[in-house]
């Protein structure tokens, strides 16, 4: 059974760790949420460790970047966790081949920028779709077109054998009161076609593998159990959450704001009508992380 908080801090107290996701939680793509600011430096304030997991397709450096820009201060958080570095591994180890077709736009770029992570990496060249042995997919060329006016593209792709690469397995993303559409839409759209899509972001482990290195380097050992994971996205956050047997809270007023009739608060009723369609079990919810 879900409860319903008011505040970060009425559970705070039994975790020593928290995975927070930021687009809808931290920030709303465009600038910073002053709630989720002041709730994140009470917990660090507390003794809690703020590792901020983000399906971004950007390096970490990146991301550091554009928290500064939307006004996320770095005493909110100790470290970032990417769904971009997490792929970009898999990319170096030539997961999809050497001469990759890149989807994205023009400022996705800094992901092929070499990777010290990875001992002998392949020597990635970008390639014209017919030349390429696989695909990396960062996002659409534009995010407000439907990503359906790539299907011929991908159904040249499926015809060739290609492995899609998807830096961001999120579907959409809200840019303040703006839907855009995500990497995750095109990766479900090929595999839908008869494509095969691979995924390194929430909820897959390869990226909480990356956050628990992460705690590991700044010298945290911190068990599952101690360890909670907030976001609004069920199929991402709260899926990959239960995946890792950690517990979570559900941010119900990002993406599923209309659906949980969230004001200031879900409306209980309506919110458990979400979650059992979606198959999720969040231990905690609230409208608005503060």
């Amino acid at each position: 059974m879900t409860q319903i908080i008011s505040a970060l801090s009425e559970v705070s107290a039994q975790y020593k760790a928290a995975f927070v996701d930021l687009w809808g939680c931290v920030h709303d793509g465009v600038r910073a949420i002053p709630s989720a600011v002041e709730a994140l430096r009470a917990y660090r304030a507390s003794g809690g460790v703020v590792v901020l997991l983000t399906n971004s397709p950007k390096p970490r450096k990146g991301v550091e970047e554009q928290l500064d820009q939307f006004g996320v201060p770095h005493d909110a958080w100790d470290t970032i966790a990417t769904s971009g570095d997490s792929t970009r591994a898999a990319m170096f180890r030539g997961v999809v081949g050497e001469r990759v077709f890149f989807i994205g736009e023009e400022r996705d770029m800094p992901f092929f920028e070499p990777m010290q992570l990875i001992d002998d990496p392949v020597d990635i060249r970008l390639t014209p779709l017919e030349q390429a042995e696989g695909i990396v997919c960062t996002g659409p060329f534009d995010p407000t077109a439907d990503p359906d006016t790539l299907r011929p593209q991908l159904l040249l792709a499926k015809q060739n054998g290609l492995k899609l690469l998807c830096a961001n397995p999120d579907i959409v993303v809200d840019r303040g009161d703006h839907r855009e559409w995500c990497a995750g839409a095109i990766a479900r759209l090929y595999t839908e076609m008869g494509g095969e899509s691979y995924y390194f972001g929430k909820p897959h482990p390869p990226i909480y593998d990356l956050a628990y290195r992460r705690l590991a380097d700044m010298g945290q050992d911190i068990g599952k159990q101690s360890i909670l994971a907030i976001g609004d996205g069920a199929q991402t956050d709260i899926a990959g959450a239960m995946g890792e047997d950690i517990d979570s809270l559900f941010i119900t007023g990002g993406l599923a704001r209309a659906e949980t009739q969230t004001t200031d608060q879900p409306d209980a009723q309506a919110l458990k009508r979400y979650l059992e369609g979606e198959s999720v079990a969040p231990d905690f919810a609230m409208g608005q992380l503060r």
